[in-house]
């Protein structure tokens, strides 16, 4: 667990060069247990466009994890390729950057955000996170489907949904003093 200044959370383009590290190891993670016909991760390239928000997480000014909300429609948003890096685990940095991809769900007027996420169990610390944010298992959306290696969660976000975000998000969203 490294600790190295403020932490930042901001729209920035995936294409940035010092983003490099944070998709070198996101892609190895994903590939480390996953077989390649159920990695939906995106390509870089392919978060940049005008239904996508990619936001990356900065400490000390350095590039620390990454997370992007794609628009499906209906008032209905995806997470895709969160990520924080390994060294920087343990300090509620993931928790922080899923509460600024809520706010930014609900900024948005997003109803509902969903996600798909591994079954391994290397990814079981990644479904509990969600789970606390108030995310409860469903089935396949927008195109995916059925999958044993697959994961897929969903929770409503905004007043107009009825569902106020937890406890967890709400105190994490901020950035440390």
């Amino acid at each position: 667990m490294t600790n190295n200044g403020p932490v930042s959370i901001a729209p920035e383009s995936p294409l940035a060069e010092d983003l490099r590290l944070l998709f070198d190891r996101h892609v190895q993670a994903m590939h480390a247990d996953t077989p390649p016909g159920s990695i939906h991760m995106l390509p870089r390239a392919q978060l940049v466009g005008p239904d996508i928000e990619f936001l990356v997480m900065r400490q000390g000014g350095r590039p620390v994890g990454m997370g992007a909300l794609k628009r499906l429609g209906d008032g209905h948003a995806e997470i895709k390729s969160m990520h924080v890096l390994a060294e920087h685990r343990g300090q509620g940095l993931a928790a922080r950057l899923l509460a600024a991809l809520l706010d930014r769900a609900q900024a948005l007027g997003m109803g509902r955000v969903s996600l798909e996420t591994g079954s391994q169990d290397s990814l079981a610390p990644a479904r509990a996170l969600y789970a606390r944010a108030g995310f409860r298992e469903c089935g396949p959306f927008a195109g995916y489907g059925p999958d044993p290696h697959s994961t897929f969660m969903t929770r409503a976000v905004g007043p107009a949904a009825g569902c106020a975000a937890p406890a967890f998000v709400a105190s994490t969203s901020r950035a440390a003093p």
